[in-house]
């Protein structure tokens, strides 16, 4: 009986032959259902939290602020730690830590779902960014060493495949378990996966790393960095409450500045930097990465406040309102693997200025709306819009960046263009959150001022302008007057979100112009 050349995927060991060997057929399978199941869990709790919003708003009374942090801590660590999580994978063992963030994801969204307070569930999602930056690196690392290279390409797209299906039905399943049992199950369905991804992961996923990785991994730039994105935020989303001239929103953004000058610094000497700053001698790629951070900043920012929108405002169910971007999800997934072809056809400029412009239009026609109206009539055509031009961008722009570098450093350039994706999403939210608050508070002086209540009830719904929509009415107001002071907020909200949308549009049509301005005309 001849020896087989696959090898057994159990028990955790390193396998002799080296990274690449693949393993058992039956096993692969297994692996590429942990891989997947994983990597879901941080890529719905990156969108499923936002329909959460307004029943964790008012389970805890949470200003806008506090929301914000709900997300940004989660993809603040996940940014921040991203690369070096996949170094520390390949210097220490893939499975291993992917084990350990699976671990620490599984254990952070059982203390989410058991927060007491908005507090506490803030910290516990900062966790679930460090659990989550372990192992969705590790997911990708653990495919490319278990599968042999004719089979490699078939199992990647498996995994973004089903991984892009569970990210787009994860918030109609967060939207229905938040309508019907709590914002708690949100997080808590994470527990159960984690479990099975263990079990799946200790029986089926074989210990392997690069025998070429540097010994030490770049803890002070992952420090620094996220020391420097953690200021920034701070700084950004204090200033909305506190105005530019408060001390702790200007010492917020200086500390962020010297961390930032002293990552660049570290980033230079280091021998294996998390972030290869020469990558960044490529015009093509620099151009690439430029669109990244200003097209990413408008689809993470813009779409921050919609859930609350629907559900506080337009008066949609938990459940519709995660089904609301359902179509722009189906329609990047199903298109953009035509549009992949683009860059050969056309080069890759004309595809990265169209769509992004396309994508700009998208975002000013979700400004359209106003209070009431069908959802086919108002944010459907709206989100097939943002749908098209995110289509005509996405697959494209992977290209031009794979395409930027040589060959023997694409994993770190793929690497550096998806952290560069998280981090405009984070600093998005705290900018275009800013404006929505200033833009909703404004609006709401002058509407609140025409309203004819006593003075009292005006300022007790002025001070809690920090609660946007969910602004608590007096229990004593007449008919009347609560229905005008009702229709003042959710009028002042939609003001806000105009212009919010308005400016994702501007930041949309800036990457296009960035795109004809950079990339294609490298020497």
């Amino acid at each position: 009986m001849p020896v087989s050349t696959h090898l057994p995927c159990a028990e955790g060991r390193i396998r002799s032959q080296g990274a690449d060997a693949p393993c058992a057929p039956a096993s692969r399978r297994w692996l590429l259902a942990a891989t997947i199941l994983a990597s879901s869990m941080v890529f719905i709790d990156g969108t499923v939290v936002n329909v959460a919003l307004p029943a964790l708003q008012q389970a805890f009374g949470a200003g806008v602020a506090e929301l914000q942090w709900v997300v940004e801590s989660y993809a603040l660590l996940l940014a921040a730690l991203l690369l070096v999580g996949g170094a520390a994978g390949d210097r220490y063992g893939r499975r291993r830590v992917f084990l350990i963030g699976v671990l620490l994801f599984s254990a952070a969204s059982l203390w989410c779902g058991l927060s007491s307070g908005i507090g506490q569930l803030i910290v516990a999602r900062a966790v679930q960014g460090v659990g989550g930056a372990l192992l969705v690196p590790g997911s990708l690392a653990i495919i490319s060493s278990s599968f042999g290279e004719r089979e490699r390409g078939q199992a990647i797209g498996t995994w973004s495949g089903y991984s892009a299906i569970t990210s787009a039905l994860g918030p109609v399943l967060g939207g229905f378990l938040v309508q019907h049992w709590s914002w708690r199950y949100a997080f808590l369905i994470n527990v159960p996966l984690g479990l099975a991804v263990l079990l799946l992961t200790l029986r089926h996923v074989p210990e392997s790393r690069n025998r070429d990785a540097p010994r030490r991994l770049d803890w002070w730039g992952a420090a620094l960095a996220s020391g420097a994105l953690g200021c920034l935020v701070f700084g950004l989303i204090a200033s909305s409450a506190s105005g530019w001239g408060d001390a702790r929103v200007i010492a917020a953004l200086l500390l962020a500045l010297a961390l930032l000058l002293a990552f660049v610094q570290v980033e230079r000497r280091q021998v294996a930097p998390m972030l290869p700053l020469q990558l960044f001698r490529s015009r093509d790629f620099s151009g690439a990465n430029l669109l990244t951070l200003l097209l990413y900043a408008a689809l993470g920012g813009g779409l921050f406040f919609l859930p609350l929108n629907l559900i506080q405002v337009q008066g949609y169910s938990a459940t519709a309102a995660g089904a609301a971007l359902l179509p722009f999800t189906v329609i990047v997934f199903a298109f953009s693997r035509y549009t992949g072809g683009l860059v050969e056809r056309y080069g890759a400029r004309l595809p990265l200025v169209v769509g992004p412009a396309i994508a700009g239009a998208g975002f000013a026609l979700f400004a359209v709306p106003g209070v009431g109206g069908s959802y086919w009539t108002t944010y459907f055509p709206a989100v097939l819009v943002l749908g098209a031009g995110m289509t005509v961008a996405v697959a494209p722009l992977t290209t031009t960046v794979m395409n930027a570098v040589d060959s023997s450093v694409v994993g770190a350039a793929s690497g550096v263009n998806n952290a560069v994706s998280r981090v405009a999403a984070l600093l998005a939210i705290a900018l275009l959150g800013m404006a929505m608050s200033l833009g909703f508070n404004a609006d709401l002086a002058r509407r609140v001022g025409a309203v004819e209540v006593d003075t009292e009830v005006r300022r007790q719904v002025l001070d809690q302008r920090a609660r946007l929509v969910a602004i608590e009415l007096p229990a004593t107001l007449a008919p009347a007057p609560r229905a005008a002071l009702k229709q003042a907020v959710d009028a002042a909200f939609v003001h806000g979100f105009r212009l919010e949308m308005l400016l994702s549009a501007l930041l949309a049509l800036l990457s296009a112009l960035s795109a004809w301005c950079m990339i294609g005309r490298q020497k």
